[in-house]
């Protein structure tokens, strides 16, 4: 993968500022905002999330909520109840097992109701500044596919094993901010805009995508 290192300096140039798109001020936040996030665009959950950070604060809060009323507080987002059930069971554990703390393990972390290596790895990292593996969402496993770093563009527990084999451990904390932000650019679904590409010299897969 001799690409990756100047692909990342390239990236990172286009991309100097990284963020985490999704609001929150603590990590019992953080983690309700992720359980919601899945297979819903960033934007959509920071405009529910307000409310329910306002009535739910703690882990306890969640813990005694009605479901159906979580439910309904996020029903413009996909999997609603399913998501709500999942952020009450998960917050009873942490009430109950921690004392109303989140946990700082992925072992522990992936133990709770609606929580994968991904919810996992964005807790650690944005919460408490632990950096465990490389969160892979959307953007992630689509720009490192087409790069040529992973070998999947369905598997995020395959193409995270793949991207910690060839990405320099520094750099595991950068990718999702700059694959999501070249991938919203750049690099879209379902056809990328090559014309415009910086990476189009170290691209093997310029040219080639095809609509479906």
């Amino acid at each position: 993968m001799s690409t990756v290192l100047p692909v990342l300096k390239i990236l990172h140039q286009q991309f100097p500022e990284l963020k985490h798109y999704l609001n929150f001020s603590n990590p019992i936040e953080l983690l309700a905002a992720t359980i919601l996030s899945a297979q819903v665009r960033d934007e959509s959950v920071n405009r529910v999330t307000p409310a329910l950070f306002a009535k739910y604060k703690t882990a306890a809060d969640y813990a005694k909520a009605d479901v159906d009323e979580i439910a309904g507080m996020v029903k413009t987002l996909t999997y609603a109840n399913m998501k709500a059930k999942h952020i009450v069971e998960a917050c009873t554990i942490i009430s109950e097992k921690y004392h109303g703390q989140v946990p700082r393990t992925m072992d522990e972390l992936i133990e709770l109701p609606g929580v994968g290596r991904k919810t996992a790895n964005a807790v650690l990292l944005n919460a408490f500044g632990i950096v465990h593996g490389v969160i892979v969402d959307t953007h992630v496993l689509r720009v490192s596919y087409r790069l040529g770093w992973t070998t999947t563009d369905k598997n995020a527990e395959k193409s995270e094993r793949e991207l910690m084999a060839v990405v320099p451990r520094a750099e595991w904390e950068s990718i999702p901010g700059l694959m999501k932000r070249h991938g919203r650019a750049v690099c879209k679904a379902p056809i990328p805009v090559c014309n415009v590409c910086a990476l189009d010299k170290l691209c093997p897969k310029k040219g080639v995508v095809k609509k479906v």
